[in-house]
């Protein structure tokens, strides 16, 4: 490196903010400068020299800091988050600063060579990694104990101290995303470039894995839909669809693993390596040295993790699996007293009511799976996980696991206990279209409606606001602090794994919900679009390589819908009737062609592979040049050490 982090000038003629700090309104002078004295101070020094300015208010009663960093710096913090960058010979390689002149479009006046995007994520990795040293709590607090290997920021957060930290749009850029986006109605792909390049990797990742799997969804609507038309009872002719089903589950989801790789390599994130992901700001310990990078981080026992997930995490989701079962069974009894009454008074209201119960059920579902994802995040956090990924597995599982149980144990019930085909067909279709409907009020509506009553308020209180192109820095600043937090994809694709398993567990007794999670993804791509640009603050970009364990929970549903849809054709009548005498050699029949669909299954997922040929070969050519590289500077040390 050309340049280190002792002797880098943080001095910037043309100050470009960033990201916004929010203190509490009244913190204490000596904690204001103490923290902003942290975040300019040099790297040597336990600083993340970054710049900060405070935001100069009329009315002088708020606490508000902008922050952004040198042109320098940023190249330097985009070398030490290792940020991924095109070449000129068009490779992706590992950014260096050494190096800055072989990368495509890099100039030493191109301060546009980074995406804002990208610097937001770098100032935001240096703050997350404020770590205290010799102080004993935060100046000016001493009920806010600190000690070495706290994250500062986190200390700051659980304190009170700190409101929020969030990046700044960039309004005319906001502009033109919008209008090639969501500004009109068209029939198209989605700009996933200038979403990634705006937004970063993790929410452009999740809008084309949406996009896909709409796409991916029509082939299975379009023959479903003759079936729920000219077959609807006739459950052998579901045979050849339940087939289709479970094989197209199996290749969407092998393509969608080789589209994601080339997206992720064209972005870089395919290359960077996690092994030296950081730890996350809520880990804490005492502070020692990393074996593996020599940094000095927080240490916590692993032992004593354990201890928290099996002792406390576990029992505490077997107490709700438990509960959410309890509930299941109070729903059936309302379907029981809604069919009594439909037989007692047979009228147009009382086949209405017969729907009444799945209603309910379905509004209950959601709450209980809203409360319980609050004390998964908390019972996540207290484990105290080293690593961000390491966190979101174990908080993705908890919730997979509940929501499974929450959302399909009734369905099970229905299908393999009380042999109604008639009402699971009912239950499915409304607890799809019912959570579908609710998804879109709660996530998308309910937030777009009041932040534009938000938006009317400040409007009134500011006089000089005119339109969104004439707003001052300190306005836009006012806006977006009081707008919602986007807190990640994990709800997003949570909705569209419940909607795959309703699409695929099912299949061959309601082929109709492949039509209406078609119907709902077009609006969930508009609604979400929308939300993201208008409705939510600007979330920091996050690189990632895939959807993560998300791959890994749809692959298993995939697995689990051949088991379902094997045992309800086996079920039907007309199956039956082809073993009048030995019921065994249904079941075996069906346990056989059951194992078949799987190892089909397996089979093509071990033959289409994970990356098309020509990635695997730009990687492995990197490889190789890494190891070249490596050999030729270890005979560089050689020969220098024979010659002393």
């Amino acid at each position: 490196m050309a340049e280190s982090w002792s002797v880098l000038d943080t001095f910037e003629p043309n100050f470009r903010p960033l990201v916004v700090i929010e203190l509490a309104k009244g913190t204490k002078e000596e904690t204001v400068q103490w923290f902003t004295k942290r975040i300019v101070d040099k790297k040597a020094n336990g600083g993340a020299q970054l710049l900060v300015k405070p935001l100069v208010m009329e009315n002088g009663g708020e606490n508000i800091y902008l922050v952004g960093a040198s042109h320098l710096r940023l190249l330097l913090g985009a070398e030490s988050v290792g940020l991924v960058k095109e070449c000129n010979d068009n490779s992706m390689r590992t950014f260096t600063y050494s190096s800055r002149k072989t990368f495509k479009d890099f100039a030493d006046d191109n301060h546009n060579f980074l995406t804002m995007a990208e610097c937001q994520y770098i100032i935001k990795h240096e703050l997350e990694n404020l770590r205290a040293k010799d102080e004993k709590m935060i100046p000016g607090y001493p009920q806010a104990k600190l000690y070495p290997g706290k994250s500062v920021v986190r200390r700051l957060l659980t304190s009170g101290i700190l409101v929020q930290i969030f990046p700044l749009h960039d309004r005319e850029e906001l502009k033109k995303l919008r209008h090639s986006w969501y500004g009109r109605v068209k029939v198209g792909y989605q700009p996933l470039d200038e979403i990634r390049c705006y937004f970063g990797e993790t929410i452009a990742l999740y809008f084309g894995f949406l996009e896909y799997f709409t796409f991916a969804l029509i082939p299975m609507a379009v023959i479903g839909i003759p079936y729920y038309v000219f077959a609807w009872e006739d459950y052998d002719k579901y045979v050849m669809f339940a087939t289709f089903n479970l094989l197209w589950s199996t290749v969407i989801l092998e393509v969608w693993k080789r589209i994601c790789a080339i997206m992720t390599y064209r972005w870089g994130t395919l290359l960077m390596k996690r092994q030296f992901e950081e730890p996350r700001p809520g880990f804490h310990g005492v502070l020692g040295i990393n074996p593996i990078t020599g940094r000095e981080e927080p240490v916590y026992s692993s032992i004593r993790r354990q201890i928290r997930i099996y002792l406390v995490s576990l029992p505490f989701v077997c107490l709700c699996l438990y509960f959410s079962l309890y509930v299941m069974m109070i729903y059936f009894d309302l379907e029981q007293w809604a069919l009594d009454y439909h037989e007692e008074n047979e009228s147009n209201f009382s086949s209405l009511m017969l729907f009444v119960p799945s209603i309910i059920y379905a509004v209950v579902i959601e709450i209980m799976n809203r409360i319980y994802r609050y004390a998964a995040e908390f019972l996540t956090s207290w484990e105290n996980h080293r690593l961000e990924s390491s966190y979101q597995n174990h908080l993705i599982l908890k919730v997979l696991v509940f929501n499974f149980l929450n959302c399909f144990a009734s369905l099970f019930y229905i299908a393999f206990v009380l042999f109604d085909m008639k009402l699971l067909r009912q239950s499915l279709a409304t607890l799809l279209i019912t959570s579908q409907i609710l998804n879109q009020f709660a996530e998308s509506l309910l937030p777009y409606w009041l932040q534009k009553r938000h938006k009317k308020r400040m409007k009134k209180r500011m006089c000089s606001l005119k339109t969104d192109t004439d707003l001052s820095l300190v306005e836009q600043v006012n806006l977006e602090k009081e707008m919602g937090t986007y807190f990640g994809t994990f709800d997003d694709y949570l909705e569209l794994f419940l909607q795959f398993g309703y699409v695929s567990l099912f299949s061959c007794v309601y082929p109709l919900a492949a039509v209406f999670a078609v119907l709902n993804n077009i609006t969930e791509i508009y609604s979400d679009a929308l939300k993201m640009c208008r409705v939510y603050k600007r979330p920091f970009a996050e690189p990632t390589a895939n959807i993560g364990v998300w791959q890994l929970a749809f692959e298993t549903m995939s697995v689990i819908s051949v088991v379902t849809n094997c045992i309800l054709i086996g079920m039907s009548p007309q199956v039956n009737t082809l073993f009048p005498d030995s019921k065994m050699d249904l079941i075996l029949t069906v346990a056989l062609v059951e194992h078949l669909l799987l190892a089909i299954k397996f089979i093509m997922a071990f033959v289409i592979p994970d990356k098309p040929r020509d990635i695997q070969i730009k990687l492995a050519k990197l490889e190789f040049e890494s190891l070249e590289a490596l050999k030729q500077q270890q005979m560089k040390l050689a020969a220098e050490s024979l010659k002393e």
